[in-house]
C-alpha cells in the first residue's frame, strides 16, 4: 500500500483536502484527532502532560485548554519537545496499528508537522498542501479566533513555506476557491491510484 503524507503550514487546507480525499474512499489517518484523543481525561498521556505541566493548562471542564497548552510550548522550545516526547511515541503506535489494519491502493497519512518530525519515514511521498501566507492568516483567524500576531507565531514554529516545497514529492496550491481544490484532489486521487498499481505491480 502506498502511503502519503499531507503536510502544510496552518490555514493552507489540509483538513479540507483530506476530507475531499476520504470522500473518494481513500482511508486517512490524521494525527491530530489521534492527539485529541490522547490528551482526553482518562488517557495516561492526559496524566503526564498534567503532571509535567500543572492544572493551569486545564479549562473549566478540566479538560486540556489547546491554547493555553500552545501559549506554552511556544514560548520555550524545551517545554514543546517535552510534550512532543509525551505525545510521538503514542501517536506513531496507533498510526502503525491503523496502518496494519488497512487494505487498500493507498491511503493518506495527516502530519501537520511532517517536515519537522520523524514522522516522515512512515511515508513514501509527501503531499503538501501549499497557500499564500496571507490566506493562511486570514483563514486560520475565521475559523479560531487567533490574532495575527498568534497565528504568525505559529507559523514561524513550524517549517518554512520553502522548505516544505523542497521537501514535497507533489503539491496542492490552494489559493483559489473549493472546488478548484477539489478538482485538484481528484486528479492526485487519480495519479495515486495509478502510481499504487505500477508499485505493487513493481
Amino acid at each position: 500500500m502506498l502511503r502519503i503524507g499531507l503536510t502544510g503550514c496552518i490555514g493552507s487546507g489540509k483538513s479540507t483536502a483530506a476530507l475531499y480525499f476520504s470522500a473518494r474512499g481513500v482511508p486517512v489517518i490524521d494525527t491530530d484527532e489521534i492527539a485529541r484523543r490522547l490528551t482526553e481525561p482518562g488517557q495516561a498521556a492526559f496524566d503526564e502532560i498534567l503532571r509535567h505541566f500543572g492544572e493551569n493548562i486545564l479549562d473549566d471542564n478540566r479538560k486540556i485548554d489547546r491554547h493555553k497548552l500552545r501559549a506554552r510550548i511556544f514560548d520555550d522550545v524545551s517545554e514543546r519537545q517535552r510534550l512532543e516526547a509525551i505525545l510521538h511515541p503514542r501517536i506513531r503506535a496507533e498510526v502503525n496499528a491503523k496502518l496494519a489494519e488497512l487494505d487498500a491502493p493507498y491511503c493518506i497519512l495527516v502530519v501537520p508537522l511532517l517536515i519537522e518530525s520523524d514522522f516522515a519515514n512512515l511515508v513514501q511521498r509527501i503531499l503538501v498542501v501549499d497557500a499564500y501566507e496571507a490566506l493562511q492568516i486570514q483563514r486560520t483567524q475565521q475559523r479560531s479566533g487567533l490574532t495575527e500576531e498568534e497565528i504568525c507565531r505559529i507559523m514561524s514554529a513550524q517549517a518554512s513555506r520553502a522548505l516544505r516545497l523542497q521537501k514535497a514529492h507533489d503539491v496542492l496550491e490552494n489559493n483559489g476557491d473549493r472546488q478548484q481544490l477539489e478538482k485538484d484532489v481528484e486528479r492526485m486521487h487519480q495519479w495515486y491510484l495509478s502510481l499504487a498499481t505500477t508499485t505493487h505491480r513493481n
